[in-house]
């Protein structure tokens, strides 16, 4: 066993081939995910940094697996088209809708679970793989998003996570899982049981004495998951728009990431739509009021998009400082 003693011990003995041997990359991988977990991780965890690191085990798929196995099969079904090293989806399956692609997803994820539970059906309960119809259920319900920071499955891939983890205790009942993007649940890790199925459920928190809450259906001209966007009824310039998440809420900092991500979303694609259909926009005022002593005279969260155009006022300069009239002409004592 090596005397160490010290930090530069330690650094002596992880630089020395004589001290930290090694006929493998085992070693400093494994020493380097327990570091990033924060002290202490699971056996899974070092395997699956293991898996990530070794090349000649992607080698070995990219050339053994995927093409001569289901790449070739799927070319013959007729669902993806092979350009050398690279697969494209083709026929019905390439023009999902956002609907039909998470439907989609969640049935491939049921039928990877179906297998992975047939095929090992005698392992520990607490290290089974979560049956297929018991994961769709729990991707269905986050609807296609991460539940921790609201990225959506076109962006990534998105893991149903134990909330208890296994290692712990935990168990494969759906009030148990979440759905997670692969960044979130590594970052989690089985040392945290943060539940974010109750930030969810959250989500659909209404206000029947709210106008933004009963807003009518027929005003909205973008939505999503999580926010929708409408017409100012008192616009400051023509196309002021709201952006506004569909949960009722305050103030704009009591938002989970998810609806922040979604009013960023819309706020993106209200302003292409605008662009393009008024050419005399060149400007954009983008904010919220949060609180009475700042302006808010609705209790329920709503980003303005002001567009701007050139000329409208004598001296645009200052922006979002004419709030407070007199200090929007900071620029002019300089």
């Amino acid at each position: 066993m090596a005397s160490i003693n010290s930090y530069e011990d330690l650094k002596g003995f992880l630089e020395s081939k004589n001290g930290l041997r090694m006929a493998h990359i085992y070693k400093p991988s494994m020493l380097l995910t327990v570091i990033r977990a924060g002290g202490k991780t699971t056996k899974q965890e070092i395997a699956t940094d293991f898996l990530l690191r070794d090349t000649k085990q992607i080698d070995y798929y990219t050339t053994k697996i995927v093409h001569p196995m289901p790449g070739i099969r799927l070319v013959r079904d007729g669902l993806v088209s092979n350009d050398r090293d690279s697969y494209e989806l083709i026929g019905p399956i390439s023009t999902l809708t956002d609907t039909q692609r998470l439907e989609i997803e969640t049935i491939l994820e049921g039928r990877i679970g179906d297998y992975l539970e047939t095929r090992y059906p005698f392992a520990d309960s607490n290290n089974d793989a979560v049956p297929g119809s018991v994961r769709y259920q729990v991707l269905k319900r986050a609807a296609g998003r991460c539940e921790a920071c609201g990225v959506t499955s076109k962006d990534t891939q998105i893991d149903v996570d134990h909330i208890v983890p296994p290692a712990q205790g935990g168990s494969n009942d759906i009030s148990n899982l979440q759905a997670l993007c692969r960044t979130c649940n590594a970052q989690k890790r089985d040392r945290d049981d943060t539940n974010f199925e109750k930030i969810h459920e959250s989500y659909g928190v209404r206000s029947k004495d709210c106008p933004l809450c009963e807003c009518k259906k027929k005003r909205v001209v973008a939505e999503n998951e999580l926010a929708f966007a409408i017409q100012d009824d008192y616009e400051v310039t023509s196309g002021h728009s709201l952006v506004i998440p569909k949960r009722h809420v305050e103030d704009y900092f009591e938002l989970h990431a998810p609806e922040r991500n979604a009013i960023e979303d819309l706020l993106q694609r209200r302003r292409e739509s605008l662009m393009s259909s008024d050419r005399s926009i060149t400007g954009f005022n983008v904010g919220s009021n949060s609180g009475i002593s700042a302006g808010q005279t609705i209790m329920h969260v709503h980003m303005h998009l002001i567009p701007r155009r050139d000329g409208d006022v004598d001296d645009p300069r200052g922006g979002i400082w004419h709030v407070i009239p007199e200090k929007g002409n900071y620029l002019a004592s300089q």
